[in-house]
């Protein structure tokens, strides 16, 4: 055979194979977030435990391998950045899920924009992702702002808590909270007293929470998260606030209790899309990874929808074509519906907000616990067009009309 048609026939092979090669390239996902600091229950390795059972339950819908990886952003905007742009232009990352920390949040749905890539914020709580910030290769999955904020106050509100002082994590995410908390009190008649900010990771509340509790009060709300929360809570028992004063955890859930227990938590009420004993899906689903979690945690909200979003992506990935662009990966995720054990059916808006029920639940007084992870009863359910911010107020420029 001659040199010309020997280079000829590999030059045929390989572009047979060309094709083959690239539908074989694995997916990759990283999952982002707080493994070492004030976050690392509300995500950290429970999120990554999260993402392997999606994978496990359906890579065999994705067409193609499925890696993952994971890192710890520190709650360092600069750190998490870093993360990201050398998981996107140097590891072959494709998609970015989870990312508390609103802060860091924003600059990695930037760069999945820049670089066409695909972020899903679980752990992320800034409504601003499908506001004025919003991008179209970013979806915010499990809850926001808006929704704990606007959802909460009004529950209590209703029940006669008309004046209210708020206790907020200095940044972002905490002034989001805050702000959509209160605009909540007002519409619906409250009024508000005041409010004190701390810095993210304080250990110590005893000023901010003299400060509340001199306001007068009806509800201190608590515009934190994490162990910020658990802390507040823990010395806002100490110091006697209630039952005098009603103590709201805008974000309290089960990751804290265990800590915190129901003695220091009587009467308090939270918003969330997840609980994981309401119903015989929950319940499975929290069995599963508890068996994994090297304490025996249940997952909590934010840890279950990093469940929920990578299940969905898997289940989508083969009408995108193309893991690699981000832009189309998030339109196939988008013109599909939700469904799944532990959300249940859904949808996706143009906005890229994930749309889903939410619960209003009440902590169990410790007659009523059966002990273990027993900890909250559901009140009512809130639907989805109830639950959420209305598109059109979003201000996101994707939203057309």
């Amino acid at each position: 055979m001659s040199r010309r048609i020997l280079a000829t026939a590999l030059a045929a092979c390989l572009a047979f194979a060309a094709p083959a090669a690239a539908a074989e390239r694995p997916l990759k996902i990283g999952v982002l977030n707080d493994m070492s600091g004030p976050y690392a229950d509300y995500q950290g390795q429970g999120s990554v435990i999260a993402a392997q059972l999606a994978i496990e339950d359906f890579a065999g819908r994705a067409g193609r391998p499925v890696d993952l990886v994971s890192a710890d952003h520190q709650n360092k905007t600069d750190i998490g950045a870093s993360i990201a742009r050398r998981w996107f232009d140097q590891e072959g990352v494709d998609v970015i899920v989870d990312v508390p920390n609103s802060a860091v949040a924003l600059a990695v749905s930037n760069l999945a924009r820049d670089k066409n890539k695909v972020f899903i914020g679980s752990g992320a709580g800034t409504a601003e992702l499908t506001g004025r910030q919003c991008s179209p290769n970013t979806i915010h999955w499990t809850y926001d702002t808006w929704a704990l904020g606007h959802g909460l106050a009004k529950a209590l509100v209703a029940q006669g808590a008309k004046t209210w002082f708020f206790l907020t994590a200095d940044y972002t995410f905490g002034k989001d909270l805050e702000g959509s908390a209160a605009d909540e009190v007002k519409a619906n008649g409250g009024s508000v007293k005041g409010s004190a900010r701390h810095p993210l990771g304080s250990s110590d509340f005893s000023s901010f929470l003299l400060q509340a509790q001199a306001s007068g009060a009806d509800v201190i709300g608590l515009a934190n998260a994490g162990d910020d929360t658990s802390n507040a809570l823990k010395q806002a028992a100490e110091f006697g606030i209630a039952p005098a004063q009603r103590l709201a955890g805008l974000i309290l859930n089960i990751t804290n209790m265990p800590a915190l227990g129901l003695k220091a938590t009587q009467g308090v009420y939270i918003v969330t899309p997840y609980y994981w004993d309401l119903s015989d899906d929950t319940r499975a689903f929290a069995a599963r990874y508890a068996a994994r979690h090297p304490r025996r945690a249940v997952p909590n909200d934010m840890q279950a929808g990093v469940y929920s979003a990578v299940a969905h992506l898997l289940k989508t990935l083969p009408a995108a074509k193309d893991p690699g662009d981000g832009r189309a990966l998030v339109a196939a995720m988008k013109a599909q519906p939700t469904d799944d054990p532990i959300f249940g059916r859904g949808t996706i808006r143009a906005d890229g907000r994930k749309l889903h029920p939410m619960y209003l639940l009440a902590t169990k007084t410790e007659g009523e616990s059966k002990g273990g992870w027993d900890y909250f009863k559901a009140v009512r359910t809130l639907p989805a067009d109830e639950a959420w911010r209305p598109l059109a107020e979003g201000g996101c420029p994707l939203v057309k009309g």
